[in-house]
């Protein structure tokens, strides 16, 4: 069929008159031939966090229809797995998720299931804790994360009878996402697929989640809390209360759910700015901790203070290794304990020194919480884009809350001996070199450019950078360390710098990560290196 073809039968079988009617408009202007190729450009697949796309009309975006095709295929697919699958189902506030959410119930329940509905509005990690504690089958969350506001998204985790040991309570991955998605392909059309409320029940998991922030003790730290116009705030601000953390200050403009995001360009607390209100409040205050969740609260960003009055965001990588030996010293606590910390592939080196330096292991996955979750045994894991699991226990995914609380605990420790978080890391780069790290990231318009770039540099890699020799490419498409193919490339200079670069799998940007290791340098040194091959990296690209 043609495009056009394609359009019509789609508007003709789409259950939401509003998104229907909006297809035929475009089919009646030829000057909107463009858009109508982009809305027509092939069906949402999963990605590295599941299907993300923007909210709107066709294939190609989020809306009704696709909610309603991807749930019975995913329904489709379990109940060749078991009978009868229990769903929970989860969403945050953006625009769509609670029509999305109710959707996805229906059609779990008429498809013969049962579908456990959590209270609209929670964080991400209440639906991935969910799974667990309801020994549920299956989870959907509806969310685009840190997306744009103009996204959102079908997050899909594995649980109960199809998923057991480490993998339970996991977002999907190989090969059930692509006979998850062989099925959502072969659905019937959106309208021809029933949907009832017989077998949809009521649940609610936060009173069970809170208990596990629990916490001997008082303290007086004064800590600043942003949700980034999330979900999180309010239940980050009673985890924290639970653990014994009382003086906690929020940013008012950026704590209600907000769809629309009105103070921040991006809802990523990575995204430059996005902090400002914070900092402000916290130099108000007179604070000693900052934390921003992203708007589903899976992740945290934390800021500390200088000491000459200014304030510091720590790099994902920086809070990852400082939660990592944490969580590893509470494990050394206990006699002839054992675990495993994980980090992504993209993530520092540092965490394998800090595991080893503790007797525990270390494991390298690619990148996606689904992959870090899997891991047998694990502790603790992370990767740097601000995600971190640090109660695998009961969240098998990257928890933004949870990593707020343990990062609490672990500041008001140090302050009790007068140690701050710049003297742990300080004593990170005397004990196992002065790890750097930074992000280069390019957004494009045209993913089809993420493509052609890849292309490049396979094929005529930079010799060198920095002044140092490219001494090693290695292409992840093609298997490394033991790991599945991955689409990325992975250079090593001899001053033992590291850079990947990989298309980003929730968003159209392709992400260079770079890591230098300086044995005595200093951290102005490392962030010269580090800019050196950042300016180097653009040129070469070219995006």
């Amino acid at each position: 069929m043609s495009i056009t073809d394609v359009a019509r039968d789609w508007a003709a079988h789409d259950p939401d008159p509003e998104t229907a009617a909006y297809v035929l408009d475009i089919l009646e202007d030829p000057a909107r031939a463009a858009e109508l190729q982009s809305r027509f450009s092939g069906p949402l697949t999963f990605g590295t966090a599941g299907l993300r796309g923007e909210v709107g009309a066709g294939e190609s975006r989020m809306n009704r229809a696709v909610v309603t095709r991807a749930t019975y295929g995913l329904m489709d697919w379990l109940g060749r797995q078991v009978e009868a699958p229990r769903v929970v189902i989860g969403c945050d506030a953006r625009h769509g998720s609670s029509d999305f959410y109710t959707t996805a119930a229906e059609v779990i329940s008429a498809a013969g299931g049962t579908a456990l509905l959590l209270p609209p509005c929670l964080p991400t990690p209440i639906t991935a804790f969910a799974v667990r504690a309801l020994h549920a089958d299956a989870g959907i969350m509806i969310t685009a994360s840190h997306n744009p506001r103009t996204d959102n998204g079908y997050k899909v985790y594995l649980g109960g009878r199809v998923a057991t040991g480490a993998a339970s309570g996991v977002q999907i991955v190989p090969p059930a996402d692509a006979e998850i998605m062989a099925c959502i392909t072969q659905a019937s059309p959106a309208d021809q697929i029933p949907r009832d409320s017989l077998r949809v029940e009521k649940v609610d998991v936060l009173p069970e989640y809170l208990e596990t922030a629990a916490r001997n003790g008082v303290s007086d730290l004064r800590i600043i809390l942003t949700a980034m116009h999330g979900v999180g705030g309010e239940v980050a601000r009673q985890a924290l209360n639970r653990a014994g953390f009382h003086d906690i200050h929020v940013v008012a403009e950026q704590f209600a759910p907000d769809p629309d995001f009105p103070t921040v360009a991006f809802p990523n607390p990575e995204e430059p700015g996005a902090l400002d209100l914070a900092i402000a409040l916290a130099s108000d205050v007179d604070a000693d901790l900052i934390f921003a969740l992203d708007p589903d609260a899976d992740r945290c960003a934390v800021a500390i203070p200088t000491g000459d009055g200014d304030w510091r965001q720590l790099s994902g990588d920086e809070t990852g290794c400082l939660l990592g030996d944490y969580v590893a010293g509470s494990c050394g606590a206990v006699a002839g304990a054992s675990g495993v910390l994980a980090s992504s592939i993209v993530s520092s080196r540092l965490l394998g020194s800090i595991a080893a330096a503790h007797g525990l292991e270390h494991r390298t996955t690619l990148t996606g919480f689904k992959w870090i979750g899997q891991v047998p045994d694990l502790v603790f894991g992370y990767e740097e884009a601000i995600g971190y699991c640090c109660d695998p226990a009961h969240v098998r995914d990257k928890d933004g809350i949870t990593a707020a609380v343990t990062m609490a605990v672990l500041v008001d420790s140090l302050r009790i001996d007068g140690r701050t978080i710049q003297d742990v890391l300080d004593s990170f780069a005397e004990r196992f070199g002065l790890h750097a790290t930074a992000p280069v990231t390019f957004r494009v318009e045209e993913v089809a450019l993420i493509s052609a770039a890849m292309r490049r540099l396979r094929s005529a890699a930079p010799a060198e950078l920095a002044g140092s020799e490219v001494v090693s490419v290695i292409d992840l498409g093609e298997g490394y360390d033991g790991l599945p193919p991955a689409d990325g490339l992975m250079l090593f200079t001899a001053a033992n710098d590291r850079v990947i670069i990989r298309p980003s799998g929730t968003e159209p940007k392709l992400k260079c990560y770079l890591e230098v290791i300086l044995p005595g340098g200093t951290w102005e040194e490392a962030r010269g290196r580090l800019d050196a091959i950042a300016g180097e990296l653009r040129g070469i690209i070219g995006l």
